[in-house]
């Protein structure tokens, strides 16, 4: 075993042992904290744990941040995020960049034990994936009302994790609730999965590169011509994170 490879298997440990006891502890403290807040401030209570996970992430793992951008995000307003998925990380990094916010998610999620509790708390919009159109109503349904009452909505249009390099069809779920809610899409990139993969729990050192893009606003486009634009802007930034070093 080489010494870079024992640094990241002995880092890789550390933050798995560090993940699981924190996410038991405030799976078991934060709820009930939380409960007692009005609805739009909860995450703030639950974001402590997702802070600390992206602190140890970085300091047991090696991993550092790099981010373009952040005066695209204007404090305040809401928005449909989406964002390419290729680990977990930023699923957590967005939870923490975005406040308040709600995650389009697969229901079984919920299911999780402590995890799933916490969860809970943040109004996700929980969908069924095999129930295709119902999931797309819902989607619509909740993501208005979340974007209504001043939550932002983040879509991972790619539906499930992708592995850089790889390419998988965008959905038009994100710019469809955009058209309908009159809201503007905050495109955000990265190449987080060089660092964290995707169902592996071995992570590696180095620096993920995140791009915040500017709003697209709807205004008088269609459902087609956001998506076009959205897709246009993610694939071309996707490429360019890709040739990071």
């Amino acid at each position: 075993m080489t010494g870079e490879l024992l640094r990241s298997w002995i880092g890789s440990v550390l933050f798995s042992v560090s993940y699981i006891s924190s996410t038991v502890v405030f799976g078991l403290l934060a709820p009930p904290i939380a409960i007692c807040l009005p609805g739009i401030h909860r995450q703030k209570v639950l974001n402590v744990h997702n802070a600390i996970l992206l602190f140890l992430f970085r300091i047991f793992c090696g991993v550092k941040i790099d981010v373009k951008g952040r005066e695209n995000l204007v404090k305040g307003k809401t928005y449909v995020i989406v964002a390419n998925h290729q680990s977990e990380w930023e699923t957590y990094f967005i939870q923490v960049l975005v406040t308040p916010l709600s995650t389009v998610l697969k229901k079984e999620l919920l299911s999780v034990p402590f995890f799933g509790w916490g969860l809970r708390m943040v109004q996700p919009i929980a969908i069924d994936r095999q129930q295709k159109t119902n999931a797309l109503k819902q989607i619509m349904k909740q993501g208005k009302e979340r974007l209504l009452g001043g939550r932002s909505v983040v879509i991972f249009p790619e539906g499930t994790r992708v592995a850089e390099g790889e390419k998988k069809q965008f959905n038009k779920g994100a710019a469809m609730l955009a058209t309908s809610a009159n809201k503007p899409i905050l495109p955000i990139v990265h190449n987080a999965g060089r660092v964290w993969p995707g169902k592996k729990w071995l992570k590696k050192p180095g620096v993920i590169q995140v791009v915040i893009g500017e709003p697209i606003e709807v205004g008088e486009k269609n459902t087609n011509e956001v998506h076009d634009e959205m897709e246009v802007w993610m694939r071309n930034e996707m490429k360019k994170v890709a040739q990071c070093v």
